[in-house]
C-alpha cells in the first residue's frame, strides 16, 4: 500500500460487466467443466478489462471478478455464489433465499436475520417492490443456495490461482503496479443456511479458517486483498423487528473478530475492507448509519476501508470524518460514484466529493472509487462511462489539491 504524493489515485469496488462472450463460455462451462479454450477466453478477457480500467483512468484496477462464477441477472446474493464452488463440506438444498425466512436463528445480543422478503425496508414499501414498473431490482425467481452439511474447508486453489495468474498476466501486459482482487469475508461466508456448527461462533471461525486460504494467496502473489464484507452493514436491515444498537453491536463484535481472526500475521497495508449497505435498487430508508458501525469497521485490520459515500441515502456522511480522526497510516477509498444510479456522474461533481474527503482526512490519504460493483447494476456502457468519469474527476481534484504541481499519469 502506498499514500498519494502528487495525484488522487482511483480504483473500483470490484464486479465489472462481463462479456456475452464469456458468459456463454461461463454457462458452458457450469455444464461441461472448465475447458483449455475457457481459459484462453478467460485470459484474454481479463487483460482486456484491466487495459480498459487503465484507459478510462483507474490507477489500481482488478479483473473485474471475471474468474468468480457469476450470472448476468442480478440474483439475490450473486456477488457471493463464487464461494460455494471454492468451499468444502456442503451439499444442494431446497432453500429458496427469496422466501424462506430467519437464515439465522441464533446471534450474540438475539438478533435474527430474515430473507430478504422479510427485510424492513422491503416491507415499508411493499407496493413499490411489487410493481414490476417501479425499476426496483427485487423480481427474481425462486433462488436456491447449498447448506452447510460437514467442516467447511477450501478447495479453491486452483481457481485463485487462475485469478492471480489472470490479473498478473494483464497488468505486466498493461504496465500496471498495483492491482486487487476480491475475496468474501467469513461474516458474509456464514450466511448459508447450517446444518452442522452448533454455535454461531463456531461457524463464523470455521469460516475464517476457510477463506483464509484464499486471502493467503491473494497476498502472497503481492497482490492487494480486497474482503467484501457487505453484513456488516447490510444485516441491520435484516433484522426485523429493528433491535437494539447494542445488540447489533454485540453481533457485529462476534464478525470482526472473526474477520481479524481469518487476516492474523497478514500485513494491514495490504488488506482494503469494503462495506456497504446492500446492493440492490430500494430506497434503502431502514439502512443503518455509518456512524453506528464506524467504531467496529475500523477495527478491522485493514489498511484501506472502501465505503459507499456517492450513494445518495449515504452521501451525506462524509462529515463523519469532521469528528473521527482517521488512524494513523490508514487509507479511505470512498466511492464517489454510484451503482445505485443510471445517471453518470459530472467529473466536477466526482471532484467535489473527492475534495470533501482530502479535506479532512489529507488529500495522500483519500482513494477515489465506486460505491460498489458496478456489473449487473448498470448496463455495461453505463459502467464504463461511470468509471470515466471517476478517473476524469480525480484528475480535477488532483489539480484543485496540487495547485502548480504537474499531473503526473
Amino acid at each position: 500500500m502506498s499514500f498519494n504524493d502528487s495525484r488522487i489515485r482511483t480504483t473500483h469496488a470490484g464486479s465489472l460487466p462481463r462479456t456475452e462472450a464469456l458468459l456463454t463460455a461461463n454457462a458452458a462451462k457450469e455444464r461441461d467443466g472448465i475447458t483449455p479454450e475457457f481459459h484462453e477466453l478467460l485470459e484474454a478477457s481479463v487483460t482486456g478489462i484491466v487495459a480498459k480500467q487503465r484507459e478510462l483512468g483507474i490507477d489500481i484496477p482488478n479483473d473485474g471478478e471475471f474468474g468468480h462464477t457469476m450470472s448476468s441477472a442480478v440474483d439475490f446474493g450473486a456477488w457471493w455464489n463464487y464461494s460455494f464452488a471454492r468451499l468444502g463440506g456442503l451439499e444442494e438444498t431446497t432453500v429458496d433465499r427469496w422466501a424462506d425466512a430467519q437464515v439465522n436463528r441464533s446471534t450474540p445480543g438475539n438478533v435474527v436475520l430474515t430473507s430478504f422478503p422479510d427485510r424492513r425496508d422491503r416491507q415499508a414499501f411493499a407496493e413499490a417492490y411489487a410493481d414490476p414498473t417501479s425499476g426496483i431490482l427485487a423480481h427474481r425467481k425462486a433462488t436456491t443456495q447449498p447448506k452447510v452439511v460437514a467442516p467447511l474447508t477450501y478447495t479453491g486453489h486452483d481457481l485463485v490461482a487462475s485469478d492471480i495468474r489472470n490479473l498478473k498476466t494483464a497488468m505486466a501486459a498493461t504496465g500496471t503496479e498495483e492491482g486487487f482482487l476480491a475475496a468474501l469475508s467469513p461474516a458474509s461466508c456464514a450466511r448459508l443456511a447450517n446444518d452442522f456448527y452448533t454455535s454461531d461462533e463456531e461457524y463464523l471461525f470455521a469460516a475464517a479458517d476457510a477463506m483464509r486460504e484464499e486471502y493467503k494467496a491473494i497476498i502472497d502473489a503481492g497482490l492487494t486483498l480486497q474482503i467484501d464484507d457487505p453484513s456488516l452493514a447490510e444485516s441491520w436491515d435484516q433484522v426485523n423487528p429493528e433491535p437494539s444498537l447494542e445488540d447489533y453491536l454485540k453481533f457485529l463484535e462476534l464478525r470482526v473478530e472473526a474477520t481479524n481472526y481469518a487476516l492474523r500475521g497478514l500485513p494491514a497495508e495490504r488488506i482494503r475492507l469494503h462495506v456497504c449497505w446492500g446492493s440492490w435498487h430500494g430506497p434503502h430508508t431502514t439502512d443503518i448509519p455509518f456512524a453506528d458501525i464506524l467504531d467496529p469497521v475500523l477495527r478491522i485490520n485493514a489498511g484501506q476501508y472502501s465505503f459507499e459515500a456517492g450513494n445518495v441515502r449515504h452521501e451525506h456522511e462524509w462529515r463523519l470524518w469532521e469528528d473521527h480522526v482517521l488512524p494513523e497510516g490508514k487509507i479511505l477509498v470512498p466511492g464517489v460514484v454510484s451503482h445505485a444510479t443510471n445517471v453518470v456522474e459530472h467529473p466536477e461533481l466526482v471532484a467535489d466529493r473527492i475534495e470533501r474527503f482530502a479535506n479532512l482526512v489529507g488529500r495522500e490519504n483519500v482513494i477515489a472509487s465506486t460505491d460498489c460493483g458496478l456489473g449487473g447494476r448498470v448496463h455495461p456502457q453505463i459502467a464504463m462511462a461511470k468509471l470515466e468519469a471517476l478517473g476524469a474527476g480525480a484528475a480535477l481534484a488532483t489539480k484543485r489539491l496540487w495547485k502548480g504541481t504537474e499531473i503526473i499519469v
